[in-house]
């Protein structure tokens, strides 16, 4: 691999990372996370031997490859490549990210471009359940300029709707894998929620804060994040993850009542730093609680009604729309989102 290895940098929704051919990386998982810690030059906090950006949001990777599957033209693994840790971690979906793999593909000549738009089919490897995203492919190519806002990025993109189904409990088994709406740890009221992430919901009020604090502050504070990590260890067996001391999920998602008109604020843990806005899967999760009576959630969340709602999730950086689509019955039916994404350079990188 001395030679370098053929890779996109792209940013997807509010996050940032590698998109590759998964026929130009090594099939053996331990060797081709070997590769990829080196690609983002972890373990260090700086990242300063690598392409990462130390931070999270922007030490991921996308490995996308042709489809067998009828219903599916792609699929798509997720990879979470950790900052300070010799760590690379499979046990999540991101769904930011997923907003770059349409037009990856197209580049990349896995889908034929449509005049238009075109509906990518990709199969998410990392939960096993399928999204559509629709691409802007005016006279048959990729176009990532456009109109579209979306927090946490500067400027505007190309609309890329995405659309979910069958993700609730996709990670855990369950939409509530604890089986209640409600569950106490630590004395904490808190909520367990898998509606594409695994998704652990307390008031921020309970810790003694406002939950409007800022992302900085939230990170300095080390006393709430020893309490927030107490739980988290405890809710994995209850969540069916097991052992979750050293994987990425549960979040850790504190609520406050919005304040910009929105459905609800949040800070989430992702799950050891605040999240600068909050993840696609994490906002739907967070979305679906509060629509649901009886959890910590639906207290502090503005009121909705509708068979189709457009709920915007708080977080550090403005709001996420989450679009929940529910059955003539009440049941929740479908998700989708709204991001944009932007190739930022194409060619070789040399771990």
């Amino acid at each position: 691999m001395s030679e370098g290895i053929p890779c996109t940098w792209m940013r997807g929704g509010t996050s940032k990372g590698g998109f590759f051919l998964a026929a130009d990386l090594p099939t053996d998982p331990a060797e081709r996370d070997a590769i990829l810690l080196r690609v983002m030059g972890s373990p260090d906090s700086r990242q300063i031997d690598g392409m990462g950006g130390a931070d999270p949001l922007t030490s991921k990777v996308a490995i996308v490859s042709p489809s067998s599957r009828d219903n599916t033209d792609v699929d798509y693994m997720f990879l979470q490549v950790f900052v300070d840790e010799v760590r690379v971690s499979g046990a999540q979906g991101c769904g930011n990210m997923l907003a770059g793999v349409g037009g990856f593909a197209i580049e990349q000549g896995l889908v034929a471009a449509q005049q238009g738009v075109t509906p990518v089919r990709v199969y998410m490897q990392n939960t096993g359940n399928n999204a559509v995203a629709t691409i802007s492919t005016p006279n048959g190519q990729v176009v990532y300029s456009g109109d579209s806002v979306i927090d946490g990025v500067p400027g505007t993109g190309a609309p890329i709707p995405l659309a979910f189904h069958g993700i609730a409990g996709a990670n855990c088994g369950a939409l509530l894998p604890s089986g209640n709406l409600q569950d106490t740890i630590d004395g904490y009221a808190l909520t367990l929620i898998d509606n594409g992430m695994p998704t652990v919901l307390l008031r921020a009020e309970d810790f003694g804060i406002t939950g409007y604090e800022t992302r900085e502050a939230l990170d300095a504070n080390d006393e709430l994040k020893a309490k927030l990590e107490s739980i988290r260890l405890q809710v994995g067996p209850l969540m069916n993850l097991g052992d979750v001391s050293n994987k990425s999920v549960p979040k850790m998602c504190l609520l406050a009542p919005a304040v910009n008109n929105g459905l609800v604020m949040t800070r989430t843990f992702i799950p050891h730093r605040c999240h600068a806005t909050i993840g696609v899967f994490c906002a739907i999760s967070v979305a679906t609680a509060c629509t649901t009576d009886g959890t910590v959630a639906y207290p502090l969340a503005t009121p909705s009604e509708g068979e189709q709602r457009v709920l915007h999730v708080e977080h550090p950086l403005g709001s996420t729309p989450a679009v929940l689509e529910f059955n003539s019955d009440g049941t929740l039916g479908s998700a989708g989102m709204l991001r944009t994404a932007r190739k930022l350079f194409s060619g070789t990188v040399f771990p």
